[in-house]
């Protein structure tokens, strides 16, 4: 079977592509058997050979989806644009890992507000001594408080 299609000729990042007649089982960058026309995306330009196009297409040759599509811009074919391009499906297995990912989230808000609850603040101990004085209990007095008490120690 024939077909007309896109041929890449253009530099790295600036696509412009040969519109070819080929085999369908030929390398899409490989050898054609016509030159039909070309097209550059960039700049807008097209060039059809329309006698020939009209010829093949008379001949049993499909045009690929763009190919079709850009045709029926120019007025050689009648009809509507076709789809050109579907995002891929997604595999079972990635399903399956959305899926965990998404009954997973819930339980862990649920587990973040648990902790939340859990953790409670520093009570004071019986006797009265809040948290904080608490730590200094153990603690050696700080220099000045030692002056302090030396001061006390010997006025009284």
């Amino acid at each position: 079977m024939l077909k007309i299609r896109l041929q890449k000729v253009g530099k790295k990042n600036s696509p412009s592509y040969r519109i070819v007649l080929s085999k369908h089982t030929s390398k899409p960058q490989g050898k054609y058997i016509e030159l039909l026309g070309f097209y550059n995306p960039r700049l807008k330009e097209k060039k059809f050979r329309k006698e020939r196009i009209e010829y093949w297409l008379s001949k049993g040759a499909q045009p690929s989806p763009t190919v079709h599509n850009l045709l029926v811009e120019e007025g050689i074919l009648k009809g509507i644009k076709l789809r050109a391009w579907r995002p891929k499906k997604k595999k079972e297995k990635d399903k399956e890992k959305s899926a965990e990912k998404s009954a997973e989230a819930p339980m862990a808000e649920k587990k973040e507000e648990l902790d939340k609850k859990e953790e409670k603040p520093k009570e004071e101990k019986p006797g009265g001594v809040p948290p904080a004085a608490e730590d200094k209990v153990g603690e050696e007095p700080k220099s000045e408080e030692k002056l302090e008490e030396k001061s006390k120690e010997e006025g009284a």
